[in-house]
C-alpha cells in the first residue's frame, strides 16, 4: 500500500523521497492524478442518484399541485442531489441558491450594484444612468428561473441557516410565482406561465416558520443500508481497486461506526462515498478493513470529523 502513487507526500526524514529527481516525480504525479468527478460536482453524480419510494412519491406529489418540495435530513444524505437529479432527468436547466446566515429574500432575486451605479452616474460619457441596466442589476437565482424559456428546477439550499424572516419574505413568490421589480412599476413573473420546480433543503437546524411549511410537500431523507448499498454499487467506477467484497466490508465497518452510542456527529453518505475513494487509491483489501479496530480503520479521518469522536472511539 505504500508503494501506491496515491502517496505523493513523505516524511520529512525520507531523505530518499527528497532529492530533484523523486520530487520532480512527485510533481507529475501531482499533476496526472484524476479525482473523482462524482464526488465534487452535483451535475456529474445526478445520474447516480438512488431515487426511494418515499422520495419519488414526495417529488410526484410535489409536480402535481405546484408546491415546493422540502427535503430534511442529516448533512450529506443526498437532498442537495435530489434538485441536480430532477434537473438530468427531465434535462432542463437549475438554477441554485446557497443560503448564508446574512441572506435576506432579495439575494435570492437579484444583486443591485450600488457602487457600479454611482460610478455610472458620475461619468460625464453617459447621459443617462438605468438602474435596471444588466451591470448594476444582476439577476440571481429566482429572477433566472422565471427569465427561463420552459421548465426549470429552482433549488433553495440550506434554507434553516437563514434569518426567521427569509422564509416569510418567500411566500408571495411560492404561491403566486410573482413578485415585484425593485425599480420598476411592474411584476416578475415566469415566462409562459412555466414556474419552476422548487427544492428547498434544510438540515432541521432550526424548525421553519408555520407558514412556509404549510406550502411545502415534506419528505426526510433517512439514510439506510439498501439506499447506502445502492449508492455505492451505482458509484463503483469511482473505486476501481475495490472489489465487491472489499466494498461489503467496507460498508460493514461504516454501520458499525454509524450505529456506535459515543458519537457525536455521525458519518452521512457522502462522506462514505469520500472514504471508498480513498481506499480505493490506496489499495485497500477486505482485510485491511476486517482486521483493524474502528478507531484504527484505514482513512478514518475522512469518516470522522470531530476530535471529541475520535479519542471516544479509541478508548
Amino acid at each position: 500500500m505504500s508503494e501506491h502513487p496515491f502517496w505523493l507526500v513523505r516524511p520529512a526524514g525520507a531523505s530518499a523521497h527528497h532529492d530533484d529527481a523523486a520530487k520532480a516525480e512527485a510533481r507529475r504525479q501531482l499533476q496526472r492524478r484524476q479525482l473523482p468527478k462524482t464526488l465534487h460536482d452535483f451535475q456529474e453524480s445526478a445520474k447516480y442518484f438512488q431515487l426511494e419510494p418515499g422520495l419519488q412519491t414526495a417529488i410526484n406529489m410535489a409536480l402535481a399541485v405546484g408546491a415546493p418540495l422540502l427535503l430534511t435530513g442529516e448533512p450529506g444524505t443526498g437532498k442537495t442531489q435530489v434538485a441536480w437529479y430532477l434537473g438530468w432527468y427531465f434535462d432542463i436547466p437549475v438554477y441554485a441558491y446557497q443560503v448564508r446566515s446574512t441572506s435576506t429574500a432579495n439575494d435570492i432575486k437579484y444583486d443591485f450594484d450600488a457602487v457600479a451605479y454611482l460610478r455610472n452616474a458620475q461619468d460625464t460619457k453617459v447621459d443617462r444612468i438605468e438602474r435596471t441596466d444588466e451591470h448594476v442589476l444582476r439577476h440571481k437565482a429566482l429572477w433566472l428561473a422565471y427569465d427561463c424559456p420552459g421548465a426549470s428546477v429552482l433549488l433553495i439550499d440550506e434554507i434553516d441557516k437563514a434569518p426567521r424572516d427569509f422564509p416569510n419574505d418567500l411566500l408571495l413568490e411560492l404561491d403566486k410565482h410573482e413578485f415585484q421589480h425593485p425599480f420598476l412599476d411592474k411584476m416578475i413573473r415566469p415566462q409562459n406561465d412555466k414556474p419552476p420546480i422548487v427544492v428547498v433543503t434544510s438540515n432541521v437546524e432550526r424548525r421553519l416558520p408555520d407558514a412556509f411549511l404549510r406550502r411545502c410537500i415534506f419528505h426526510h431523507i433517512k439514510l439506510t443500508p439498501d439506499l447506502l448499498q445502492a449508492a455505492v454499487r451505482a458509484r463503483t467506477g469511482d473505486f476501481p481497486n475495490l472489489d465487491t467484497p472489499t466494498q461489503d466490508a467496507a460498508l460493514e465497518r461504516f454501520w458499525q461506526l454509524y450505529h456506535h452510542d459515543q458519537l457525536q456527529k455521525r458519518p452521512s453518505t457522502a462522506e462514505v462515498l469520500v472514504w471508498l475513494a480513498i481506499l480505493s487509491a490506496w489499495g485497500t483489501t477486505a482485510a485491511d478493513l476486517r482486521n483493524a479496530p474502528l478507531a484504527e480503520l484505514p482513512g478514518l479521518h475522512a469518516l470522522i470529523k470531530d476530535q471529541g469522536d475520535l479519542e471516544r472511539l479509541s478508548r
